[in-house]
């Protein structure tokens, strides 16, 4: 393997007639991983909360507003039109409908019990989408009786849990015809099967983040997908002569809570709604810290005002039901304040009577108290002559309750999401072409929707650091705020002691965008530490984006930070719900300092970036004319691949949501090569 190491005389030498670009395309290669950025000495995170107290803040302020307007709201008319824009509001979150294609569906077998059957059901949510479903038909009583879907929460047997079996089970036994489904990447839907027919990349969340996030870069929400298996299901339980069509309900807990409430928002015939253990307000878990994973954060749904209680609201003034838990990780008191809301709401539409709370002792789940509350609600709904008291129940085995021979259905043929998602990829490629290099600027500022960038920031001055072994003997830290209560981290190395402000007078300067930690990297990346001898006469600067580096956020979970369900995930979901993604923050960062740079008189900045810095650093380079050399380690090969790949490394604080409708990442290439661009060791999906 070629050596890293450059000789400092050759390299000294290449400086005086080649650019600093030049000199690394000729003399430096190397393979690391992302591992060559782990810090092996603790690297310095002065502002851990920072990240979490600037959501905080947004996330505040567009609930005070909110609350404002339902305040306003003092008559019928005004209610109604509320809860018109509500429903409009939920649309363009969730995108327009698919089409609706045949369902296919058939019966692969019946179980008989003492008072009801068990039908196990597959049909086609989407052409080939396979969906599998338990439908519990009384046998006790004969005409058209209430029909419920119901929606699984996170367990790894889907329709099979025994909390699941319970609620449809003991609706069924007291008159209801229930149609249960497996969510996607759970019980028999496994999208990453393996030849033992277990989840290769861990059922029910970890598929859910894998596929989901992926899917941000076709312009596709997991949730949506998942709440048109719902509707799907309606649509199948509706062809039952069983059923009465003027008494449907949906019910479900946890992440089947999550759907029950968003199929109360975007499908108008819903009779009745029982969410269990989810509905509380956005701003209550992230205050509280507690990540939800990818379909339970809909896109722009915080830009556009929506809380939990909204898509609620969309049902109103049907009757609905807020199941929450005393001891539920899911805040109770945000549980209460969305009741009292929807109270006043439905009140001035003369139905207060049609919403209500019940909260149980106990921790989360669809535990009998609850499941208890849903069926008396669902009983005063459908005018049932029945008691609330859950009958004796029988919780049978998963086998019992397949759909398939296997237990899987990509055993019978299904596709996967990832099949949809590829060809929606290719399909945008063809649409798109090569974006020509004068039109992409435009399309990168409408993608980012980049707002205005500060052209003279508010500095800080650090007291300076020498005690980092940084090639340079002196590190003074300064914080750039590129918006109210954001600091870039900026280090501008010097090789005297040095505190005040940058010496300026260089037209040249380089500029490096972390990996995950400018402190750790200045002692551990090659690259970096090469680069800032051969431009031994230039001044040298490395930045923190916010929520790397001394802003890595230590939230959520301890140690939680490169975790698929972590801290830097948990902010790039709030970003996606602000309609203000992780990728368009840090690369308003990124040119504010820039501008900074060009104040202190740095005209050509030679930019230089590792792996996830390089998405904000590529964007940045193709906007900003300070910019005149760019060098890229590890960067991504194209978003393309990403979104054609079974499985990737890639984080959603790297995935740019919709980036594939309008260009790549070759795109921007392209056009850099312009400024001198060199690739050193691109990576595609896997790192």
């Amino acid at each position: 393997m070629p050596s890293s190491r450059v000789s400092r005389r050759r390299v000294l030498q290449a400086v005086g007639s080649q650019s600093l670009g030049m000199v690394i395309a000729q003399q430096l290669w190397s393979a690391h991983t992302w591992a060559d950025a782990e810090p092996k000495i603790s690297a310095l995170n002065r502002f851990p909360r920072m990240m979490q107290e600037y959501y905080v803040d947004r996330i505040r302020e567009i609930s005070e507003q909110r609350i404002a307007r339902l305040n306003a709201l003092s008559t019928k008319a005004d209610a109604e039109a509320y809860v018109q824009s509500v429903r409009g509001r939920i649309r363009e979150s969730f995108g327009p409908e698919p089409e609706r294609t045949p369902l296919n569906a058939r019966i692969t077998s019946v179980v008989e019990r003492d008072t009801y059957r068990i039908e196990n059901v597959i049909f086609e949510s989407r052409p080939g989408f396979l969906v599998t479903a338990n439908l519990y038909i009384p046998t006790s009583q004969d005409g058209p009786r209430p029909g419920v879907v119901g929606t699984c929460g996170h367990s790894h047997n889907g329709k099979a849990a025994a909390d699941y079996q319970s609620f449809a089970q003991g609706l069924a036994r007291q008159g209801y015809v229930v149609l249960i489904y497996d969510p996607i990447g759970q019980g028999e839907r496994f999208q990453y099967p393996d030849e033992h027919g277990k989840s290769h990349v861990g059922p029910g969340v970890a598929e859910h983040l894998m596929a989901g996030n992926q899917q941000y870069l076709v312009g596709e929400f997991l949730g949506a997908w998942r709440a048109w298996d719902g509707i799907r299901a309606l649509d199948y339980l509706l062809t039952r002569d069983e059923v009465d069509p003027q008494r449907v309900g949906v019910t479900g807990n946890s992440g089947g809570g999550t759907m029950t409430t968003w199929l109360c928002g975007v499908e108008p015939r819903w009779t009745m709604g029982a969410p269990s253990c989810f509905v509380t307000e956005f701003r209550r878990n992230l205050e509280n810290e507690l990540p939800a994973d990818t379909e339970q954060c809909p896109p722009k749904a915080l830009a556009l005002g929506l809380e939990h209680e909204d898509f609620l609201a969309a049902m109103a003034p049907k009757p609905v039901i807020i199941l929450a838990k005393e001891k539920d990780y899911f805040d109770v008191r945000g549980s209460e304040a969305a009741f009292e809301r929807l109270k006043r709401l439905y009140g001035l539409l003369g139905a207060e009577e049609n919403i209500a709370l019940f909260v149980g002792p106990t921790y989360h789940g669809y535990t009998q108290e609850n499941r208890e509350a849903m069926y008396g609600w669902f009983h005063r709904a459908t005018g049932t002559n029945a008691a609330a008291d859950e009958p004796e129940l029988i919780i049978e085995e998963d086998k019992t309750l397949w759909c398939t021979p296997t237990g899987q259905v990509s055993a019978e043929g299904s596709r996967t999401v990832m099949d949809f998602t590829r060809e929606q990829a290719d399909r945008l490629k063809q649409q798109r072409g090569d974006v020509a290099t004068e039109e992409l600027p435009r399309r990168l500022r409408e993608l980012l929707q980049l707002k205005e960038v500060s052209m003279s920031p508010r500095v800080r001055i650090l007291r300076a650091r020498s005690d980092r072994q940084a090639p340079r003997k002196y590190i003074v830290p300064y914080l750039v705020e590129t918006e109210p209560g954001i600091q870039a981290v900026v280090y501008r190395l010097y090789d005297e002691r040095h505190y005040s402000r940058p010496t300026s007078g260089s037209k040249q300067a380089l500029l490096y965008v972390s990996h995950r930690s400018s402190d750790a990297e200045l002692r551990e990346e090659p690259m970096l530490r090469e680069a800032i001898e051969a431009a031994r006469d230039l001044p040298v600067y490395t930045v923190d984006l916010r929520g790397m580096g001394e802003s890595q956020p230590d939230t959520t979970n301890p140690d939680s930070y490169l975790s698929p369900y972590g801290s830097d995930f948990f902010y790039a979901a709030h970003g996606i719900m602000l309609d203000d993604p992780y990728p368009a923050q840090r690369t308003r960062d990124l040119l504010c300092v820039l501008n900074w740079l060009g104040s202190l008189g740095h005209a050509e900045v030679h930019l230089m970036a590792k792996g996830w810095g390089t998405i904000p650093a590529t964007y940045a380079a193709v906007l900003h004319d300070g910019v005149s050399n760019v060098t890229l380690k590890n960067a991504l090969t194209s978003y393309h691949d990403v979104a054609h790949a079974d499985e990737y490394d890639w984080p959603l604080s790297s995935l740019t949501p919709n980036v594939l409708n309008q260009l790549d990442l070759p795109d921007c290439y392209r056009v850099l090569e312009s400024k001198g661009l060199v690739q050193l060791d691109p990576r595609g999906p896997k790192v």
